[in-house]
C-alpha cells in the first residue's frame, strides 16, 4: 500500500513524549481512571458499588479494546458509549455502574483538562532549559560590545549578552503566563448533563453535601485541588484559549528571537550551530541556512494563528454547550501542543551551539562607532580649550568626506583619522582611540544582565532544578 499522509507535527518535529501525551491510549486510558474514581467516590458516599466492581474495572484499565470500540462506535454513532460498551464487555460484572450517573463531558472534558495539564508540565521542563541555556549565553557575553540596531539601522552599541537579555525577558514573561495557566486550571468535575449536578442528586437521594463531596473526591483522585465552580454540560472554552494563548506567548517570543538570528547569521556575526555533514542547499554547496531558527519561525506561525481556534470557540457556544467545539478541539488542542513542544526543542539545541564570531562584530562596530563616537571627541576637545560650534562644524564637514568615502568608493571609515589630522581638536590619535574604546558605549548593558539573571531567572532555575539537564538532538 502506498503511503498516506502523515502529519509531519508527529512524523518530524515534536518529541515522542509529546505525541504520546495526547495519544488515543492516554486518552481512552484516562477516560477509564475516570470511570474507575467516579466508581470509587460513589462506593465511598454510599452507593451500592461492590470491590468486586471496582477491582474488576482496574484490573482492565490498560487493556482496550480498541477493535471492539471501534465496531460499537460505527454502530452508535457515539465515541463515549462505543468505549462505555467496550469497557463493560471486558468488565461484565462493573458493566451496571460504569459511567453512573454521568454524561459524555464527564470522562471527555476532564480528559481534556488532565492531558492539558500534562502537556504543560511538558512544555514547563522544556522552556525551563531553554532559559537556562539563554541565560548561560547571556552571562557568557554580556561585556562583548555589539552594533545595536534600530529599524534594523545601526544605532548606539548594546553587548551580545544584553541583546539575550532581551530574548531572556521575552521567556520569562512567558515562564510567568505559563505558571499562572497551570496553577489556575481545575477539573471539570462530576456536573451532570447541563452542569446541574441533578442526575448525582437524584442518586444521592437529593442529598447535597454528598454530591458536593462527590464532585471533590473524584478531583483528588484524579490529583486536583478543585474543580470549575459552576460548568454547563462542558467547562467553559475559554480556559482552552488561555492555554493556547500561554503558548503562542512561546510561539511569538521564539519567533522573534530567531528572527534576531536569523538577521545576524546574515551579517556573520553570530551562526546557529551547523553539523559536519549538514548541506545548506542542493544547488549551492557553499551556504550555512539557518534552517533551525526557519523551522522556528514557521512553526511559531502556527502556534499563533491556532490561537484563533479555542477564541472562537468559545465566543460561539450555545448555551449549556453546542458540538461544534468537539471537531475543532481535537485538532487545535494537540496540535498547538505539538507544535509548541517542538519549536522548545529546537531553541535547545540552537542555543547549545550558538557560534558567536567576534571579529566580525568588532569589524562592524569599527565601521560605524567613529561616527557615533564625534559627540564623546567633541567633548573633550572642547576640555582641552577648543570652541565647541567651531568644532562641531569640522566634525561635521569631515564626517561627511568620511561618509563619502565609505558610500561611493567602498573604503574604510577614516573619520578618526581625519580628526586626528586636523589642527583644530588637539587631540593624539592615541587619545582619540582611548575615546572611542567601544566598551565606552555599552551603558550598564552588562550590569543589566547580571540584575536581571540573579534576581529573576536564577530563582526559577534554583526552583525548577530537577527539569534541567536535557540534551535535544533534532530527528530532521
Amino acid at each position: 500500500m502506498k503511503p498516506i499522509y502523515e502529519n509531519p507535527l508527529i512524523s518530524r518535529y515534536a518529541s515522542k513524549e509529546m505525541a504520546n501525551t495526547f495519544s488515543p491510549d492516554s486518552k481512552f486510558g484516562t477516560w477509564r481512571e475516570l470511570w474507575i474514581a467516579l466508581a470509587e467516590s460513589q462506593k465511598e458516599l454510599g452507593l451500592d458499588i461492590t470491590q468486586e466492581q471496582i477491582d474488576e474495572l482496574k484490573s482492565n484499565k490498560d487493556n482496550i479494546n480498541y477493535d471492539v470500540a471501534a465496531e460499537k462506535e460505527k454502530e452508535f454513532r457515539h465515541d463515549v458509549m462505543a468505549h462505555i460498551h467496550a469497557y463493560g464487555e471486558q468488565c461484565p460484572k462493573a458493566r451496571p455502574i460504569i459511567h453512573l450517573g454521568a454524561t459524555s463531558a464527564f470522562v471527555g472534558d476532564n480528559t481534556d483538562i488532565i492531558l492539558i495539564r500534562r502537556g504543560l508540565e511538558v512544555i514547563k521542563r522544556k522552556l525551563v532549559n531553554l532559559m537556562d541555556r539563554i541565560a548561560s549565553f547571556a552571562v557568557e557575553y554580556k561585556s562583548l560590545p555589539t552594533l545595536g540596531f534600530t529599524h534594523f539601522q545601526p544605532a548606539q552599541l548594546t553587548t551580545v549578552g544584553k541583546r539575550a537579555a532581551l530574548w531572556l525577558h521575552d521567556i520569562y514573561i512567558d515562564y510567568q503566563n505559563l505558571e499562572h495557566v497551570i496553577k489556575s486550571l481545575k477539573l471539570r468535575g462530576v456536573k451532570g448533563t447541563t452542569g446541574t449536578q441533578a442526575s448525582f442528586l437524584k442518586l444521592f437521594d437529593n442529598d447535597h453535601d454528598r454530591v458536593n463531596e462527590l464532585d471533590k473526591l473524584v478531583a483528588k483522585k484524579l490529583g486536583f485541588d478543585s474543580t470549575y465552580p459552576v460548568t454547563g454540560q462542558t467547562y467553559s472554552r475559554k480556559v482552552d484559549f488561555d492555554v493556547l494563548y500561554a503558548l503562542s506567548g512561546i510561539g511569538q517570543s521564539l519567533h522573534k528571537i530567531t528572527n534576531d538570528i536569523r538577521l545576524l547569521q546574515h551579517l556573520k556575526e553570530i551562526e546557529e550551530p551547523f553539523e559536519k555533514n549538514q548541506i545548506g542547499s542542493s544547488a549551492m554547496a557553499y551556504k550555512r541556512n539557518p534552517m533551525r531558527s526557519e523551522r522556528i519561525a514557521a512553526l511559531s506561525r502556527f502556534i499563533i494563528a491556532d490561537m484563533m481556534n479555542p477564541a472562537m470557540t468559545a465566543s460561539t457556544q450555545w448555551f449549556e454547550r453546542t458540538l461544534d467545539d468537539s471537531a475543532n478541539k481535537r485538532l487545535s488542542i494537540p496540535q498547538g501542543f505539538l507544535a509548541c513542544d517542538a519549536i522548545l526543542e529546537i531553541g535547545i539545541n540552537i542555543f547549545s551551539g550558538l557560534v558567536v564570531y567576534e571579529n566580525v562584530i568588532n569589524k562592524h562596530i569599527d565601521e560605524e562607532l567613529p561616527f557615533m563616537a564625534t559627540e564623546n571627541i567633541l567633548m573633550e576637545a572642547v576640555k582641552k580649550g577648543g570652541d565647541r560650534q567651531e568644532l562641531h562644524e569640522e566634525i561635521r564637514k569631515l564626517s561627511m568626506e568620511a561618509s563619502r568615502e565609505v558610500k561611493e568608493k567602498g573604503n574604510k571609515n577614516d573619520l578618526l583619522y581625519r580628526i586626528a589630522k586636523s589642527d583644530k581638536f588637539n587631540l593624539t590619535e592615541e587619545e582619540i582611540l582611548g575615546i572611542v574604546d567601544p566598551k565606552n558605549f555599552i551603558g550598564r548593558s552588562p550590569e543589566q544582565v547580571e540584575d536581571l539573571v540573579n534576581d529573576h531567572i536564577k530563582p526559577i532555575l534554583e526552583d525548577n532544578k530537577d527539569l534541567l539537564g536535557i540534551d535535544i538532538k533534532l530527528k530532521v
